[in-house]
């Protein structure tokens, strides 16, 4: 295990499956305690938590819906409570609801503002919540989506939207914070192995098709991801600020 970010708290949203649980673990790994959020898996975070103390770490997990605005406050404040201090937030949590049209006659308004609900505007009070108390110095990461930076088929207006809605507040949170040399950075994955990528395989063009308009040919792995959001987070990228990374193989090239 490294050491890299011993003696630093990084909060992760969303922590206890997908990538979320994959990162939790990368900054584990470097020597980081770990809190986890999570909206209904108590028994996949507990067991997250379990592998994370296993690593030598301190670790929590706090049950926090992020549809519920008000759930901010009382998120930051357990971690605060539980270990002092907050370096690093990882803001992970987020929901796909994807496959109808704009102008489909069935579309499901409810669910799909849901989704603006949770990812924007949960991630926001999230952010809000913890910007007075991350330590100078300290870390934001947003986990977009490369439907942020293109969209390259039908079906994915509202989720596109949400993630390029979060690219655009990160880099003026990267502004207001940078006087406190915090970082504010967006890392844009593509296809991933995750349940939420199962969960809307039906809904999207056939994935070979997919993998087709990839230069590299597969999916990210969830460590590799991981393993950038750990570096965005790291002592060298200390001036990497206000930017977007691509992790999807070139499709966006």
């Amino acid at each position: 295990m490294s050491e890299t970010f011993k003696g630093k708290v990084v909060l992760i949203t969303g922590g206890s499956r997908g990538l979320g649980a994959a990162t939790a673990e990368a900054f584990a790994n470097h020597g980081a305690d770990v809190a986890i959020s999570y909206a209904s898996s108590a028994d996949k975070a507990e067991t997250v938590v379990a592998k994370l103390k296993a690593k030598g770490v301190r670790a929590i997990a706090v049950k926090s819906d992020q549809s519920d605005l008000n759930s901010a406050k009382p998120l930051i404040d357990r971690v605060m409570a539980e270990f002092g201090r907050l370096d690093i937030l990882v803001n992970n949590a987020g929901i796909a609801i994807q496959g109808q049209l704009v102008d489909d006659p069935e579309l499901d308004g409810e669910n799909y503002n849901r989704q603006w609900q949770v990812n924007v505007m949960g991630t926001i009070a999230n952010t809000r919540a913890a910007a007075s108390k991350l330590t100078d110095g300290g870390r934001i990461i947003f986990v977009g989506s490369l439907l942020g930076a293109a969209v390259p088929f039908p079906g994915v207006a509202d989720y596109a939207g949400t993630k390029w809605a979060l690219a655009g507040y990160a880099k003026g949170i990267a502004r207001d914070l940078g006087p406190r040399n915090i970082t504010v950075n967006v890392v844009q994955p593509g296809i991933m192995p995750t349940d939420m990528a199962a969960d809307v395989a039906g809904e999207l063009p056939n994935r070979d098709a997919i993998l087709d308009m990839h230069p590299i040919r597969r999916i990210a792995t969830l460590e590799e991801v991981a393993e950038t959001i750990c570096f965005l987070a790291g002592p060298n990228a200390g001036y990497i600020n206000g930017e977007t990374v691509n992790i999807a193989g070139g499709l966006a090239i």
